[in-house]
């Protein structure tokens, strides 16, 4: 199994502020992890920034040119209560893009097997005109819709098990019928979306909400009743991970009590269901995950899985 990681440096420039839970240490965690001897087959490459028009296929100009406007020279600038921009924040959300990109292309032009992107800020809160959750820029959207413009993918599947429902891709993808977007999350809690009834235009949608306190085997069970058979019919040309690690049970911004034996397990289950309808093709991108101890040792397990290992 070739697995390709997909990093970029302006990840660790962009920060929000003091104390602030998306921090850049997440990516140092992150590499330490993956420096480890197992993960020395791992072909890694540096992301390029992402172009106009691959940004513009999720977002519209007026939004983009908005976010540029907002970026500050110096200093913080929140545009909301838990979301801000330094003068680091656009280029590393771009570059972040171009990352969800260049993965799509490596995966789809069939130079790797499957693919982790490693970077940040994270996507799946960003709207099609907002920022907001800590993010700015919907990374696994503008994935799925490059697949589909670039490589002729018909279907695209995208599995997201953060913490917190995915609203923004929800919202993206809410009216688009080759889009097919299933999200376990802790319910109650913040976006506030995420409903068993919220099935989208086409019923591409597939929420799972779980209760605070849920454990890995109601996680499973979510992914085999509710999520995967419907993968299975759906018949995707490629699967995109919103991989948020954020469930962990150590995590400080969650409810959940996943363990990192569930995220290999999870990972294993959706790349066996790659196998038999898509040729493999996964590629996964960071979300959440604020525990730096649990984030290195869940991406690791994640990434082990992605790996065939």
């Amino acid at each position: 199994m070739r697995t390709l990681l997909v990093t970029h440096p302006s990840s660790l420039e962009h920060e929000m502020g003091p104390g602030h839970p998306e921090q850049p240490a997440r990516l140092t965690a992150i590499e330490t992890a993956l420096a480890k001897d197992k993960f020395d087959r791992l072909e890694r490459t540096i992301a390029p920034i992402a172009e106009s028009e691959q940004l513009r296929r999720v977002h519209p100009q007026s939004y983009l040119r908005a976010l540029e406007e907002a970026s500050p020279r110096e200093g913080l600038v929140a545009l909301d209560s838990d979301t801000a921009m330094n003068p680091k924040t656009l280029e590393a959300a771009q570059f972040a893009a171009g990352a969800a990109v260049a993965a799509v292309d490596a995966v789809m032009s069939h130079s790797a097997d499957t693919a982790f992107v490693a970077v940040r800020p994270p996507g799946h809160h960003a709207g099609i005109s907002t920022a907001m959750g800590f993010c700015f820029l919907n990374n696994v959207a503008i994935a799925a819709r490059h697949a589909m413009a670039v490589h002729s993918a018909e279907r695209i599947a995208i599995v997201d098990f953060d913490v917190h429902h995915g609203n923004g891709t929800q919202e993206i993808f809410w009216a688009e019928r080759n889009v097919l977007y299933c999200s376990t999350h802790q319910a109650p809690y913040y976006p506030g979306s995420g409903g068993t009834l919220e099935k989208g235009e086409f019923g591409n949608i597939v929420n799972a909400p779980l209760f605070a306190g849920s454990g890995g085997e109601v996680f499973h069970e979510a992914l085999a009743d509710a999520i995967l058979p419907r993968m299975n019919e759906f018949r995707p040309d490629l699967i995109l991970i919103s991989a948020g690690f954020d469930a962990h049970e150590r995590d400080p911004l969650g409810g959940l009590r996943l363990k990192e034996r569930d995220y290999s397990e999870a990972t294993k289950r959706l790349l066996d269901l790659a196998d038999r309808r898509c040729g493999g093709r996964i590629v996964s991108l960071l979300e959440g995950g604020y525990d730096l101890e649990a984030l290195g040792a869940s991406v690791a397990a994640h990434v082990e899985a992605l790996m065939g290992a």
